[in-house]
């Protein structure tokens, strides 16, 4: 009973100091959509993602009920960076939920005029509020009515009382009046947070693809996973003495020396259920890196693959590009692609289609063999394979009627009528693919049944096509896997390769695009046709994370365009509208919403392409 009391006056007082309207409250995650439009209509950079923000620590003047409930600490301001635009996960500032989502609106526009400038932050958003104002002035009344509202709900400058009455009367006046104040007054303490203006960016994402070491964590690949967006203030520690310290134990709880050793693995086999949201509640993530080497001293076996059954490399390796966005220029010479080739386990060389796949396998077969190039005879020709009968019996009825004689064909060739196309299918191979969609199924494992599917179905069509697939480990190992290629028949080989697919690492995909393209360049076909499958966004351990990673896939589609290719992504990333209208355009890729349904859509889906 006392645990209840105390936990609805907890409820009561935290309402009460909030001072905030739930009833009226908008999400971002309900204007996404709408906001994003909004923001590239307005100019704003196409390669921005609108995401939420995560709540940052402001020193302010507390009343006494806030101080109590233990709020007003932290607040979900708006600003932007190079990599996205960070705006409130819900709005209820005001009583009326169209206030609220006008002030979703006004903020779009404010990130679309582009990053406040250095210096005073009073002066820079004044200054970004005219510069909205006079490119749009339809946004005049919208601004107008958001700014009495926010003044309202600010505290008076009257019960304030110094340096701090000084910030807040310069507030209210560059509210109601942007421009109007020369400079921000100086000021102790943080003044109250203003939901109507843009603040500066913060802190380091804690993400480990922004280290540089080589014993990174491969498992810790985004993939087609519902995940967080906010961004998390970090910091570098060093790593944790496990030498010194205070250790307070039992003696018969002690470990010996062949119970506990500290292993630097690639993964962990623990799983901690609340460490999302321990996560979620720090202000700031400290990073550290355990350098000490056990397994030196220590011999023992591991469970990672011997040299002699790893991927066969094909070659040396391929260097290849990569766009630098922000210096806006190539890295030439900077990625190594390896051709490899998936070893075969003995019990796979057969290259046996699953049983669960032959019953789709063969109506896709009938579908796909209407497809087949059929021999059609072209008639009243020059010249041809046997006489044209019809046109024969036609001028000599012409000439014994008198008519003028004329050259006509008299003979007819017999050609195929096939398709001027080439694809390459590419597949994504990264570790995300590891992950389940369900109790029996793996990414990986739909994959590599529409790979089979796909592949048995454009061998009954007789179009020349490829199968690959790609994974990375920092750009000077860019995997570029061979399944089929187009001068190889679709067989048990290519079946045994298959199943012989094992997920790897992370995804490099401007390096394996630009690859394919190559190859599907070096085809004599008119038409040819890119198709990805992928399961999440590009990144890689190194810099090829966030923007950077997005804008060279960027480039390499466009140099795929440019090139004569068609390429289009299929993926089964729930949240892929966020990145992938950017990469490939909005008509250049499919979601699909039930990952199990991959293997029997994916050759639907190339039949529509090509038709």
């Amino acid at each position: 009973m006392e645990e209840w009391v105390g936990f609805k006056w907890h409820q009561y007082v935290t309402r009460q100091a909030l001072a905030q309207y739930p009833a009226a409250a908008v999400r971002l995650e309900d204007e996404a959509r709408g906001l994003g439009i909004l923001f590239r209509a307005l100019g704003g950079d196409p390669g921005l993602s609108l995401v939420a923000a995560e709540a940052r620590p402001l020193k302010i003047r507390r009343r006494w009920l806030q101080r109590m409930a233990g709020t007003h600490r932290r607040f979900e301001l708006a600003w932007r960076d190079q990599q996205s635009v960070r705006l409130p996960e819900t709005i209820a500032a005001f009583p009326k939920a169209s206030l609220n989502r006008d002030l979703y609106l006004w903020l779009a526009a404010m990130a679309a005029c582009g990053p406040l400038s250095a210096g005073d932050w009073l002066v820079a958003n004044q200054q970004a509020v005219t510069r909205v104002l006079a490119s749009w002035p339809g946004l005049a009344k919208c601004y107008a009515r958001l700014a009495r509202a926010c003044v309202a709900t600010r505290p008076t400058p009257e019960s304030m009382a110094g340096p701090e009455r000084s910030l807040e009367t310069a507030i209210q006046a560059a509210l109601l009046s942007p421009g109007s104040v020369p400079r921000q007054p100086d000021c102790t303490v943080d003044p109250w947070p203003v939901p109507l203006w843009l603040y500066p960016a913060q802190g380091l994402p804690a993400a480990a693809g922004h280290s540089s070491g080589d014993n990174d964590d491969p498992g810790n690949h985004s993939g087609g996973q519902r995940r967080r967006h906010k961004r998390k203030q970090a910091e570098r520690v060093e790593a944790f003495d496990r030498d010194n310290g205070l250790m307070i134990f039992r003696l018969e709880s002690l470990f010996s020396w062949t119970e506990f050793v500290p292993v630097d693995r690639a993964g962990d086999d623990t799983e901690e259920e609340d460490a999302a949201e321990v996560a979620n509640d720090l202000d700031v993530i400290s990073v550290s890196r355990d350098r000490s080497q056990v397994s030196a001293s220590i011999k023992f076996d591991l469970d990672l693959p011997a040299e002699e059954q790893d991927d066969l490399t094909l070659g040396p390796g391929i260097l290849l590009p990569e766009w630098d966005w922000r210096a806006q220029q190539y890295r030439e010479r900077h990625c190594c692609l390896k051709p490899v080739l998936s070893q075969t386990p003995e019990a796979d060389a057969d290259g046996i289609l699953p049983a669960h796949l032959r019953a789709t396998a063969r109506r896709l077969q009938r579908q796909f063999r209407a497809l087949k190039p059929q021999r059609q005879w072209l008639r009243r020709q020059a010249d041809g394979d046997e006489l044209d009968l019809d046109a024969c019996l036609e001028q000599r009825i012409e000439q014994r009627r008198g008519a003028v004689a004329t050259d006509p064909g008299l003979y007819r060739q017999c050609r195929p009528n096939q398709r001027d196309l080439a694809c390459l299918v590419l597949a994504d191979l990264s570790l995300s693919t590891d992950s389940h969609i369900n109790d029996r199924q793996r990414v990986i494992d739909i994959i590599q049944d529409g790979l089979l599917l796909l592949g048995e179905a454009l061998h009954a069509s007789q179009d020349p096509f490829a199968l690959c697939g790609f994974s990375s480990r920092r750009r000077s190992e860019v995997r570029f896997h061979h399944i089929k290629g187009f001068g190889e028949r679709f067989d048990t080989r290519c079946r045994a390769r298959i199943q012989a697919l094992a997920p790897g690492y992370y995804t490099r995909m401007g390096a394996a695009i630009r690859q394919a393209t190559r190859v599907l360049m070096a085809r004599p076909e008119h038409q040819r046709l890119l198709l990805l499958l992928s399961d999440g966004k590009p990144n890689d351990l190194d810099v090829y994370e966030g923007r950077y990673g997005a804008e060279d896939t960027r480039k390499a589609v466009q140099e795929a365009r440019q090139a004569g290719v068609v390429p289009f992504c299929v993926t089964i990333d729930a949240e892929a509208n966020e990145y992938l209208p950017y990469l490939f355009g909005s008509n250049g890729y499919v979601v699909i919403r039930d990952p199990a349904q991959l293997p029997a859509r994916l050759p639907l889906l190339y039949m529509s392409l090509v038709s």
